[in-house]
């Protein structure tokens, strides 16, 4: 399990805007592992959540650009790429109490290992649970 971070940023929902954060980090030379952008219901506003490569350079980029935005602690886990195996990773997490607050996970059409990284309630329970 390899510790990393996760930057959320509130935006408006409108075109352009996550391609405007992604040149962002782009011309910053910070590569985007994982990529979630979400609208509110009412549509008007949204978050996006990215797991960066260098998450000091992608720190550097955001405030730079004037960008408001959180960051959290994250965990990444390297999974079989096979059916049924997030499943199984993940209920190891709920069987300890682990609670997600986010969680991507991807893979690519015939690779051999799935990727799947996440947030929790309390770190120290996600050291535990997968130990």
């Amino acid at each position: 399990m390899a510790k990393t971070k996760q930057f959320t940023i509130a935006a408006q929902n409108q075109p352009g805007t996550v391609a405007g954060i992604s040149r962002i980090l782009g011309n910053a030379k910070v590569n985007i592992l994982s990529l979630l952008a979400t609208a509110t219901p009412q549509g008007t506003t949204g978050t996006v959540q990215l797991i960066v490569e260098d998450a000091k350079r992608a720190r550097k980029a955001l405030d730079e650009a004037g960008l408001t935005y959180q960051e959290t602690d994250a965990e990444q886990y390297e999974l079989p790429n096979k059916p049924g195996a997030l499943a199984q990773y993940l209920d190891k997490l709920a069987t300890k109490g682990v609670n997600l607050n986010s969680v991507h996970a991807t893979a690519s059409k015939g690779g051999r290992k799935a990727v799947v990284v996440y947030t929790v309630e309390t770190a120290g329970k996600a050291a535990a649970a997968t130990a």
